[in-house]
């Protein structure tokens, strides 16, 4: 449940995002999951792949600003309301969520949901509990 996002700040300027994206699949890293903010200026991408340390690194040697978190990664039945559950349980043991974002695995017909949370431990701890899945994909 517990995985290692990956954030990196980039200019909002064209062609940046495909840059960093081929200087990953040029070392062989492959994105599990992505996702970016973007305001007038910059953007704020958020991957999860799969090798933490050596993409941080490599993007460290091209000069992008990259900072690595802890984030909470669930599976979830995809189904009215298969999101709300969690969410509601994190509210009611007093764990802000202070962004989210989910994908369709198509195959299995889950959702993938990652959660950046105000208290990680709690909130890994308090699903197990539950009987949440890990995202065992990413």
């Amino acid at each position: 449940m517990l995985v290692k996002q990956i954030s990196i700040f980039l200019e909002n300027k064209e062609g940046r995002l495909a840059e960093l994206t081929s200087i990953l699949a040029e070392e062989g890293i492959n994105i599990n999951a992505l996702t970016i903010a973007d305001t007038s200026d910059f953007g704020i991408l958020r991957i999860i792949v799969d090798d933490v340390k050596k993409t941080e690194k490599l993007l460290k040697e091209y000069g992008f600003s990259v900072s690595v978190t802890d984030v909470v990664a669930i599976d979830i039945d995809n189904v009215p309301g298969g999101i709300a559950r969690p969410l509601s349980m994190l509210h009611e043991n007093g764990i802000s969520v202070e962004y989210i974002y989910a994908f369709l695995a198509k195959k299995d017909d889950t959702a993938h949901v990652i959660f950046k949370v105000n208290d990680v431990e709690a909130a890994v701890s308090m699903l197990i509990e539950s009987g949440f899945r890990n995202t065992a994909k990413l």
